[in-house]
């Protein structure tokens, strides 16, 4: 498998996500993620549907950005993380929290990528699978 590059990720993308609460709550999100060209990168959208067993469904929304060197920023411009381009871990520390995260590629084009979140508020662990549109 080769490295993935940024280009690689750009156009629409549906996908689904599980969050596991450690007090054993549960929610998903299904939704969509446009990578779209913006000159320094791919702006990153994600829209969704999240389900909580009890509540309502909400409309959920994040943005990112991407720079050429996998990259990952807040819509403000902070760091987040590096994608690692063969896919593996990375982490990010959101004081106080430990974001631990990994990209698994092997199904590529389809992907996944989990999270580990832990601090004093936050004890859960989320699974997103991307795959492109239409596939």
């Amino acid at each position: 498998m080769r490295p993935r590059r940024l280009q690689d990720f750009e156009g629409t993308w549906v996908f689904t996500r599980e969050v596991a609460e450690a007090d054993g709550s549960r929610a998903t999100v299904r939704g969509r993620a446009d990578w779209v060209g913006d000159g320094a990168g791919l702006a990153y959208t994600e829209t969704g549907e999240m389900r909580i067993v009890g509540h309502a469904p909400m409309q959920v929304e994040r943005r990112y950005h991407w720079d050429s060197d996998l990259a990952v920023s807040f819509e403000d411009g902070r760091f987040f993380h590096h994608v690692p381009p063969e896919g593996g871990e990375t982490a990010h520390w959101c004081d106080p929290d430990q974001y631990d995260g990994a990209y698994d590629f092997s199904d590529w084009p389809e992907f996944t990528v989990t999270w580990r979140v832990r601090g004093p508020r936050k004890d859960y662990q989320m699974v997103t699978t991307y795959r492109p549109e239409g596939t």
